[in-house]
């Protein structure tokens, strides 16, 4: 059981990783599995080296084999080792954060969604770095509002949920100011619009891929579009009373397949990529 699903990661082997939010842990559902495993938490709430406090984003650092998760009701961000042999490390302690990201080098980006920006940590640093936001609450080009998650491509361009904003932005490295790359016309449900949008991936084309929270849907956006299209709808979500998910966080795996984290039904649902409405090709991962 999850309670409910918020961040998530996948592994090359199709494991998936989730942060079980009010379980204070993070479990691993091998693909298929009937039961997931506890490999982060899991010992209740608390601020001990062994515990989490309401997780919301974890990603996968194959270089040191660990997790990196934002730990938020403890205001840090943890390493856990999947090696059981190895203690759970603090990375950055006394920060708010949201969403996590790794770029190529390994450097940590996450959002601070009270003071409405995008930090970088690189490796062994003692402070962060803004690199997008920082001039407070808002909506010009140089602010963010409550900025939930986000993806660094290989140019280390950094693209955010700006969720209050109904937008995704994108700062090119060093950039003053953000580029709007999907939504950006007001809170709504047509084409052009987002509503209060979350999950966020970015493939090697530059086409943004939404999940738009307020609009139960997941949304495309091809690169220079001024409009997105929907690759998952609310009539395709898990029946339930409302007939519609709550979308956290989206992800793929990499035969393409679809992964959404529903907080609403408490589970994370697979949409195979010959069910998708969208042309699609594997190269998102080559």
């Amino acid at each position: 059981r999850l309670d409910p699903p918020y961040g998530m990661d996948i592994d090359d082997d199709g494991s998936v990783y989730i942060c079980d939010h009010y379980n204070h842990r993070v479990v691993k559902w091998i693909s298929d599995a009937n039961y997931g495993a506890t490999v982060a938490g899991g010992n209740g709430p608390g601020d001990s080296i062994n515990q989490l406090f309401f997780p919301t984003d974890v990603v996968i650092d194959k270089e040191t084999n660990s997790l990196i998760i934002c730990d938020s009701d403890n205001s840090r961000v943890v390493k856990w080792f999947l090696q059981s042999s190895k203690n759970p490390e603090i990375i950055v302690s006394e920060i708010i954060c949201d969403g996590l990201a790794l770029d190529n080098n390994g450097d940590l980006y996450f959002t601070d969604p009270m003071n409405h920006t995008v930090i970088q940590w690189k490796q062994e640093a003692k402070n962060g770095i803004v690199v997008a936001g920082g001039n407070g609450e808002g909506n010009d080009f140089n602010q963010l509002f409550a900025p939930g998650t986000l993806w660094v491509d290989k140019d280390y361009s950094v693209y955010v949920s700006d969720t209050r904003n109904h937008r995704v932005m994108k700062w090119l490295k060093g950039a003053k100011e953000g580029i709007v790359v999907a939504g950006g016309h007001g809170k709504g449900n047509e084409l052009n619009q987002l509503n209060l949008p979350r999950g966020l991936i970015v493939d090697h084309l530059s086409n943004v891929y939404v999940g738009d929270t307020g609009t139960y849907r997941v949304m495309r956006w091809p690169n220079g579009s001024r409009e997105g299209s929907i690759i998952v709808g609310p009539h395709s979500c898990v029946e339930n009373s409302n007939n519609f998910c709550t979308i956290h966080d989206i992800c793929f795996d990499r035969q393409g397949n679809l992964y959404i984290a529903d907080r609403f039904t408490h589970i994370v649902q697979k949409f195979y990529i010959d069910d998708l409405n969208w042309s699609y090709t594997k190269m998102i991962y080559e």
